[in-house]
């Protein structure tokens, strides 16, 4: 007799008893990214053209990296305010490096991004050890981290970086090559099935439940269809972006961290209860203090791509929206604001949505003031599902 989930039937029974139960993960932001997509298309024919699309893939890095760090935070059931704020830093802190006092850029981006880490480690300190909650930490340092940043801004508020250097040409550089594009879709969906085939062997070896192989080839199917129909349209305009690629790629290792070592485990055990995770042996202030450490990292590391996109650094870096859709897009995504749940990958499904609406709305001439109410409705539905998810886990037990 073949065990729970060894075949196609038994896999899809069971993916409805998951969704039955709560557990939504992706699907809703996936729904809801279609519906977007097609209304949006519907009212103007430009907005799935290659142009527009390639646009939106370089659009979501920036904010998208910063979600990511955000993901591990929320994993663990805390918040971090400060993220807008830590980005404008970190844009400033190179900018004021690189330009101003003739540091070599490579440097100055190391600086920026170590000074982030440095402001996680600070978050982390007063949180973990000291016991503040994160949000009072967290929003002290919104106002802290964006005072440093005019401070360092000076007199002069705005800074131009080079147009022609390391960090303006992570957002401006094309790999034109046809096989560029579609090399990252082969190698994505290779990894991809390499992982699922490692990971039966494994389950099989210790006699674990296990999906089916035919599950396994239909998921890189449908994943391989995804990445070369964006390997295409991508090609029908400049071709790979790099930053779109460097998101990919972070986001890739982010989710290799979670799913498949021994720290992102912890993450995971801390989000679902500190008591139970403490009892297995994981070391709580430690993983509380890691995940702010790569939250600030990441923020930094987010605002160096914002100003690269712009080619400046400026008193409004990291302010405006920037915090509510750094955030919003972890939650749309799937990130349960109760921890325990969610994935980096969260981050770019969420960006995708967040992006599409603005986008959406920027060729059909809508006003801004309707796109942050569209944002904020979509970010409360994405808050209620979530709240209606854990409720039903409790109730089937599983929360």
């Amino acid at each position: 007799m073949s065990r729970p989930g060894t075949t196609i039937k038994g896999w899809v029974e069971g993916y409805q008893t998951r969704i039955a139960g709560g557990e939504l993960g992706f699907v809703p932001a996936l729904i809801g990214l279609v519906v977007i997509w097609i209304v949006c298309q519907s009212l103007n024919a430009n907005f799935l053209s290659a142009r527009n699309l390639s646009n939106l893939g370089v659009d979501i890095v920036g904010t998208g990296l910063i979600a990511a760090g955000i993901v591990f935070v929320l994993l663990v059931g805390e918040i971090d305010l400060s993220v807008g704020s830590v980005s404008g830093l970190g844009a400033a802190l190179f900018a004021v490096l690189n330009v101003q006092q003739g540091v070599p850029e490579w440097l100055a981006f190391l600086s920026a991004a170590l000074c982030g880490a440095a402001i996680g480690l600070v978050h982390g300190f007063f949180i973990a050890k000291v016991g503040v909650p994160a949000f009072v930490v967290t929003l002290a340092g919104l106002l802290a981290w964006n005072g440093l940043m005019l401070f360092v801004l000076g007199r002069s508020g705005t800074v131009n970086i080079d147009d022609e250097g390391m960090v303006a040409m992570l957002t401006s550089t094309y790999f034109e090559e046809v096989a560029a594009a579609y090399a990252l879709a082969a190698v994505g969906t290779g990894l991809y099935f390499l992982g699922a085939w490692l990971d039966r062997r494994r389950r099989v070896a210790v006699g674990l439940p296990l999906r089916p192989l035919n599950e396994v080839l239909v998921r890189t199917g449908l994943l391989a269809a995804v990445a070369f129909a964006a390997a295409y349209v991508l090609n029908m305009f400049q071709g790979l972006p790099l930053a779109l690629l460097i998101l990919v790629v972070v986001l890739a290792l982010m989710d290799f961290v979670v799913r498949r070592t021994g720290y992102g485990r912890r993450v995971l055990a801390l989000g679902g209860g500190i008591e139970a995770a403490r009892r297995v042996g994981v070391r709580v202030s430690t993983v509380r203090i890691s995940v702010f450490v790569v939250s600030s990292t990441m923020a930094s590391l987010g605002g160096l791509m914002l100003a690269s996109r712009i080619t400046s650094a400026s008193q409004t870096s990291g302010s405006g929206t920037l915090l509510i859709n750094a955030i919003a897009a972890a939650v749309i995504g799937g990130t349960s604001l109760y921890g325990g749940h969610g994935t980096p990958w969260s981050a770019l499904l969420g960006m995708l949505v967040i992006q599409s609406v603005a986008s959406g709305m920027a060729l059909l001439g809508i006003q801004g003031s309707v796109q942050f109410m569209v944002t904020g409705g979509v970010l409360l539905a994405a808050v209620v599902v979530d709240s209606l998810s854990r409720r039903s886990q409790q109730v089937h037990g599983r929360a």
